[in-house]
């Protein structure tokens, strides 16, 4: 093994859209686990929307990145040396520190997957954090309910092409979708069983909407804010829910973003908006793992993931790429 790897670390906070020069590629020695951590060699690790958020220098749900400092996230990787009992050179685990080729983890902060029973990538995706939250932001955040008419935006994403299936998979009376190119909206449909999809280039959204669902819907999962979220109010039948998961159309922008304008209706419609994040939901993991691991294993469930080879100083590009809508399912970056 060689004394040194490289990283990433944020070189300047981004205003507006970041570009490759908001990072920085270091190269450092290799770390020494001490008493109850492990090495780990990570062979992918994940680029996420919510990591945008924190290159802000803003309080928040989570801690912003660091000027200088490596950035982190959800890494999975092969146990290379280890101090902390239970775990075995060879080990394969899932943690939090990716973004970098080597990784000193505590025991404590490491969870082993098994590659027998599904890729080392799916634990970062379809069975991970996306997994998790598309099952609990449906089922308990928006209280979704048999024969409901679900709408989720960025329906093409890790998270929005999980939603769309468990609902479909739970009896809704209709799934409807929106992505940003005519091969994710045929991918919606034919591959993933959306009963309709639309691209949201091709025009504003609320009139799409209400084509595709003609009689109103009951659920909306918003990954996407903005226009989106303003047009699904309006779409809402009576009682209606909105599971507010993400807002990446207004991630990088400068100014002040826009909110709904017809917020008036979430009172005549006794509408019910609620926040999430996936960490408040984590006694669902062993459900949530197996219901969705059997759907996988049956086949009833697909998932894409979009896998950029390179290691780490593909990294940035892979971040970049994923919040312009490159990534059809997971972005991941394999080590």
């Amino acid at each position: 093994m060689t004394s040194t790897a490289l990283e990433v670390r944020l070189a300047s906070r981004p205003t507006g859209w970041p570009t490759e020069d908001t990072f920085e590629i270091a190269e450092v020695e290799i770390p020494t686990p001490g008493e109850g951590q492990v090495l780990v060699r990570n062979v992918f690790m994940s680029v996420d929307p919510y990591m945008r958020g924190r290159m802000n220098d803003v309080k928040s749900y989570v801690p912003p990145f660091q000027v200088g400092a490596p950035l982190d996230g959800g890494a999975v990787g092969e146990v290379v040396a280890s101090n902390a009992e239970g775990f075995a050179v060879g080990d394969h685990v899932l943690h939090g520190l990716g973004w970098r080729e080597y990784a000193v983890v505590a025991g404590t902060h490491a969870v082993k997957v098994d590659p027998s029973v599904a890729p080392l990538s799916a634990y970062l995706g379809v069975l991970g954090m996306p997994g998790l939250t598309a099952y609990a932001g449906l089922l308990t955040t928006a209280e979704f309910k048999e024969g409901d008419a679900v709408f989720v935006s960025g329906a093409a994403g890790a998270v929005g092409q999980l939603v769309g299936q468990i609902a479909r998979l739970k009896g809704a009376s209709r799934v409807i979708g929106s992505a940003g190119s005519p091969e994710k909206v045929e991918y919606l449909v034919e591959e993933l069983g959306f009963d309709a999809a639309f691209n949201y280039k091709d025009g504003p959204v609320a009139p799409q909407l209400a084509t595709a669902a003609p009689d109103g819907i009951d659920v909306y999962f918003d990954n996407v804010g903005g226009e989106h979220l303003e047009a699904a109010i309006g779409a809402l039948n009576l009682n209606g829910r909105i599971t507010m998961c993400g807002a990446i159309s207004q991630y990088n922008e400068a100014g002040t973003p826009t909110g709904p304008r017809n917020l008036i209706q979430v009172l005549a419609k006794r509408l019910t908006l609620r926040g999430m994040l996936v960490g408040d939901h984590k006694a669902l993991q062993p459900q949530f793992v197996a219901e969705v691991g059997a759907w996988i294993a049956s086949g009833e469930l697909k998932y894409s993931e979009t896998v950029v080879e390179g290691g780490v100083r593909q990294a940035p590009a892979a971040f970049l790429g994923m919040l312009r809508g490159d990534n059809t399912g997971k972005m991941l970056v394999k080590f």
